[in-house]
């Protein structure tokens, strides 16, 4: 799948999000190294704490249905301008490939990709629970 194809799957996304809060839709879509594809968006909740983004929506799924090779995740918003995964986002997809690709846009549909170790550097990892 093409980044620009990954993108508009995100984009797609948008339409369902419930951010009555915030009114900041986000959507993503998430390409595991065997080409299975998960979306996700944001889904807010009145006690703040319980809402979940996009970015972990699409993994939550993937992992869950046994998919744990992310290659890819592309991320859209309502904003227009490019939107990148937030820190718990991060921590959460550097668990699975710290290598993976990040795609990003903007309402014109141009494209930036970054690794997610750009993103993320130096990131907790379980390498860190085996230190003595």
């Amino acid at each position: 799948m093409t980044d620009q194809a990954l993108y508009q799957k995100a984009v797609e996304q948008l339409k369902y999000s419930y951010a009555p809060y915030s009114k900041f839709a986000v959507g993503a879509a998430l390409l595991t190294e065997d080409g299975k594809l998960f979306t996700g968006c944001n889904i807010e909740s009145a006690a703040y704490s319980a809402t979940i983004c996009a970015e972990r929506t699409a993994l939550v799924k993937a992992v869950s249905e046994g998919n744990r090779k992310i290659a890819s995740l592309a991320v859209a918003s309502s904003s227009g301008d490019l939107t990148f995964p937030c820190g718990i986002c991060r921590q959460m997809l550097v668990e699975f490939n710290p290598n993976m690709r990040v795609i990003v846009g903007d309402q014109q549909g141009k494209l930036k990709v970054f690794s997610l170790n750009e993103l993320l550097p130096e990131a907790f990892t379980a390498q860190e629970l085996d230190k003595d």
